[in-house]
């Protein structure tokens, strides 16, 4: 079966709504709750997206905004987005929110690694997005990721923002050293990989719409996510056929992500 997806995180960000639908709080608001009484609400929401054919939510946000004005950070902070400042709050709240969804049939996506919570502009709207703090290993916004993969995420979205720290000269979702070495090797998620969306973003605009495909794709990411201009997607597909059947390297990592998102929709049945 398709993954069918939507973005039902809570607060300003629920696509969903009307009859049969919760009005979800924002994630500061559900980290406010018990957990236990937090697992219960998502085990709601999450049947709520079930009963109309969703079997995947682009959530939960899990990026670490731990600067002193969270307010600034314009893509995570400003909107309540996330759940906690520190590590193990997120950590605990943003893992009952996905084992809610879970419970119910719907894959959980953690986002947006390695961490969008130390920007201050949105990748949506701006570019040359730069995090200048984050570092390769051993940072607390790297470890809600970490921690997550060792509780069973099978879905991880990375951010389109510049790593200083990581790799100064290539974006997130097309940086090998971030999705393939960091997030692939060094932490062991073997799951699906998903970019934020790259159809729109100011990020990335500067590179052509089947290049955001082929770029991604060859850094080891599984889906490349085009949903604020749907459109896009012709030419990312018909971009990436043609790179994948010149380039024998590229051809192998289309197979590999296409089996990795097959063991995916597999793992639903079972």
């Amino acid at each position: 079966p398709m993954l069918v997806a939507t973005d039902q995180e809570g607060g300003e960000v629920q696509v969903l709504s009307g009859s049969g639908m919760s009005d979800l709080p924002s994630a500061m608001d559900q980290s406010a709750r018990p957990r236990e009484e937090l697992l219960a609400s998502a085990r709601t929401w999450g049947k709520e997206l079930a009963d109309v054919g969703v079997n995947m939510n682009l959530a939960p946000v899990v990026d670490l905004v731990d600067i002193a004005q969270p307010a600034i950070n314009e893509p995570i902070g400003r909107w309540n987005r996330e759940y906690g400042h520190d590590a193990a709050t997120i950590s605990s709240q943003a893992g009952a929110f996905a084992e809610g969804m879970r419970a119910c049939g719907v894959i959980p996506t953690y986002k947006h690694f390695p961490g969008l919570g130390r920007v201050v502009a949105n990748t949506d709207t701006s570019a040359d997005v730069v995090d200048r703090t984050t570092a390769r290993s051993g940072d607390a916004a790297v470890g809600v990721f970490a921690d997550a993969i060792a509780t069973g995420a099978q879905a991880i979205m990375v951010s389109s923002a510049t790593y200083a720290l990581i790799d100064p000269a290539t974006p997130a979702v097309f940086s090998s050293v971030i999705v393939t070495d960091m997030l692939r090797t060094e932490l062991g998620f073997s799951g699906v990989v998903i970019t934020d969306d790259v159809s729109a973003a100011a990020q990335v605009r500067g590179v052509a719409a089947g290049e955001r495909a082929v770029r991604a794709i060859r850094a080891g990411c599984d889906i490349v996510l085009a949903s604020a201009d749907p459109a896009a997607a012709t030419d990312m597909v018909e971009a990436l056929i043609a790179a994948a059947q010149s380039d024998t390297a590229l051809a192998a990592r289309v197979e590999e992500s296409a089996a990795r998102v097959l063991a995916l929709k597999n793992s639903r049945q079972s």
